[in-house]
């Protein structure tokens, strides 16, 4: 990372953040789910926010280190992704919050998944990965939306054969 984040890059990144996850916010709320299109934005929003911090803090250090480096001579390790660990553990109890038990029935667990996968779409284009967030985003969405129809079938098959399944899509 030679140069430091720009106002375009933030624009860029947190605008494909907010298009993409939308969609998959979208989807939630079309089913009336528990989190929809607001808090996985917010999310994804977050992730992304903190993903770009992360860059530019990592920027700042290796700047600072130039200048140091002439007067002083220092080693200096850089970890710029505990930052991101530090996203994706706490979306990880923010899910949790999204699944319900009861009696013998658990429900959301796919809207668990979906917050996750959004925190991680917008780390992904925090760091301008702009090709694997475009491509993560459409096979979550195409999870969502087209898997469950071409299995449908061998679904309500295992279903009827074990007792009562039940899954939140």
């Amino acid at each position: 990372m030679d140069e430091a984040i720009t106002t375009l890059y933030i624009l860029q990144n947190l605008g494909l953040t907010v298009f993409f996850v939308g969609l998959i916010g979208f989807e939630r709320q079309r089913k009336h789910k528990i989190a929809g299109m607001t808090t996985h934005v917010l999310v994804a929003l977050g992730a992304a926010a903190l993903t770009i911090l992360s860059r530019q803090m990592m920027y700042d250090t290796l700047q600072l280190a130039k200048i140091v480096k002439t007067t002083y001579n220092i080693d200096l390790v850089i970890e710029n992704t505990r930052i991101i660990a530090g996203v994706i553990a706490g979306v990880g109890f923010l899910g949790t919050g999204a699944i319900l038990k009861t009696n013998s029935n658990v429900y959301g667990l796919t809207t668990a998944s979906t917050l996750w996968i959004s925190a991680i779409i917008g780390v992904i284009f925090g760091m301008n990965y702009v090709v694997l967030g475009i491509t993560t985003s459409i096979f979550a969405l195409v999870a969502l939306t087209l898997v469950k129809r071409l299995f449908a079938h061998p679904i309500a098959r295992y279903q009827s054969e074990n007792g009562n399944f039940e899954d939140d899509e």
